[in-house]
């Protein structure tokens, strides 16, 4: 049980970082599209990470959901009556902005960039 309850706040945060992560990785290929005075591919490895901070968070989600049911199976107590319970509650509770953020982020990698990367002077 307490590696379980444990697992949800480091899942959550691993979505987090992902999310995060999503932008770094664009940011790195515009620049390096600005350095080479060309426009280069979208790196595939962007949708990876793209995917992953969402399915963390929604992963970390499903695993407070089990613990829960199997505390209340085993002990016949609530999620929040035991400490590492309460504890993958809140980051559970917590972890909705970020997976709407990892959502958001998503949502921007397959979105078109209209205006593209401006490569500057390149003469």
């Amino acid at each position: 049980m307490m590696i379980t309850a444990l697992l949800v706040p480091v899942v959550a945060v691993l979505g987090v970082v992902t999310s995060l992560r999503v932008e770094d990785i664009d940011m790195d290929w515009v620049h390096r599209q600005q350095a080479s005075c060309r426009h280069m591919p979208f790196p595939k490895v962007a949708y990876v990470v793209a995917w992953a901070g969402p399915l963390l968070g929604l992963t970390a989600m499903a695993v407070c959901v089990l613990l829960a049911r199997w505390i209340r199976r085993r002990c016949g107590l609530r999620l929040w009556d035991t400490w590492p319970g309460l504890l993958a509650f809140v980051c559970a509770m917590l972890n909705v902005p970020p997976i709407l953020l990892g959502l958001f982020m998503l949502w921007t990698t397959y979105s078109p960039d209209m205006s593209g990367p401006i490569l500057g002077d390149c003469g």
